[in-house]
Parts: structure tokens; sequence; C-alpha cells
């Protein structure tokens, strides 16, 4: 079995207001915590990898396929591999929550995926 605590990682600044930090995984699926400041943008991207998430605190707006889709505390979501999407913080809390990539998503160079 893997511990990672949340304690003991040093997140990557992915984008301004945009931390992300690798957490425990397996050879199938890995973790990854997330912090999304006010008025910060994930850009619009894409990846092979499934993505599934959380969200703990903060609203976060998905925009995928020309459609809006709010998240926020409780919700839950599912992104398919290969599928563009982007995400916005319209509020004005830190948005924080988990994804779970399938296959692992490790060490990604975040200024080009």
């Amino acid at each position: 079995m893997e511990r990672v605590s949340l304690d003991d990682c040093d997140p990557s600044e992915a984008a301004d207001g945009v931390r992300l930090a690798l957490l425990a995984g397996t050879d199938s699926m890995n973790v990854q915590h997330f912090e999304i400041e006010p008025d910060a943008t994930v850009d619009e991207h894409s990846h092979p990898h499934e993505q599934t998430g959380f969200i703990v605190a903060g609203e976060l707006t998905f925009l995928v396929g020309g459609e809006e889709i709010v998240c926020g505390p409780g919700d839950s979501y599912a992104i398919p591999g290969g599928e563009s999407h982007a995400a916005e913080n319209r509020g004005d809390e830190t948005v924080r929550g988990v994804d779970i990539f399938s296959p692992p998503r490790e060490n990604p160079n975040w200024q080009s995926d």
C-alpha cells in the first residue's frame, strides 16, 4: 500500500492561480489534488487519460464541446480520454478538489498538454 499526504507534496503551478499535486497511484490510475484561485483558468486541452474528479470547495465551470457545466461542492464529474476541455473559477472562493486519472498521469508537462 502507498500512502501520500498532501502535506508532503510540493504542488506545481500549472497556470497562474492553478496548483496541482500528484498524490498516490498504481499501475492503472493516480490521484491529483488541485486548487484553482478565483478568476484562474485552465486552458482548453486534452489528454489520453480518463479523468474523474470531485469538488470539495468552490465552484468550477467546465467548458466542454461548447457547453458550460458548473460543478460545486459534492459534485463529481467524468471526462473521457481525448475529450477537449477547459475550466474556469468564476467565483470568489478557491476551488479545491481531487482528480483521478487512468492510466496514471505521472510527471505531466503542464505547459504542453
